[in-house]
């Protein structure tokens, strides 16, 4: 028997008001276009999920290297994982799940099951509702 302490979960590691969260600004289901945007020091108890929706958007909009994503109408935000949980097997986006799409804008981001190191996907509804119907990509051509 080890005397050693438990190991510390990353999703335990750091407090709720300062947690990192990745948001994969997804432009293209069929091309599995995706780009992450890391954000640090985020208080998961008072940041809603539309202040998060704002962060990403101003993000895009004002850093380098996003002009690709300026074009897209990002106004969904879904789960796509949390630290030490399941992932999908689709890399683009989970398309289970509808209930892990973030609808209540008002919400905080605490108060949705966010823990550090949780990823969220953001994404045009449209675009995506399109792709479920029709989940085939053109990744090999």
């Amino acid at each position: 028997m080890s005397n050693s302490p438990e190991p510390i979960l990353t999703n335990e590691a750091r407090p709720q008001a300062d947690a990192t969260i990745t948001v994969r600004i997804i432009k293209s289901f069929k091309f599995r276009t995706e780009r992450s945007l890391v954000l640090h020091n985020v208080n998961l108890i008072t940041t809603t999920i539309a202040q998060l929706k704002e962060m990403a958007k101003q993000a895009v909009a004002t850093q380098p290297g996003w002009k690709p994503y300026r074009s897209v109408h990002l106004d969904t935000m879904k789960l796509y994982m949390k630290a030490h949980g399941a992932k999908t097997s689709n890399l683009i986006i989970n398309l289970d799940h509808d209930d892990w799409i973030l609808g209540d804008d008002q919400k905080t981001l605490a108060e949705v099951g966010f823990e550090n190191e949780t990823e969220v996907s953001f994404f045009n509804r449209s675009d995506f509702e399109a792709f479920k119907l029709n989940p085939e990509t053109s990744w090999d051509i």
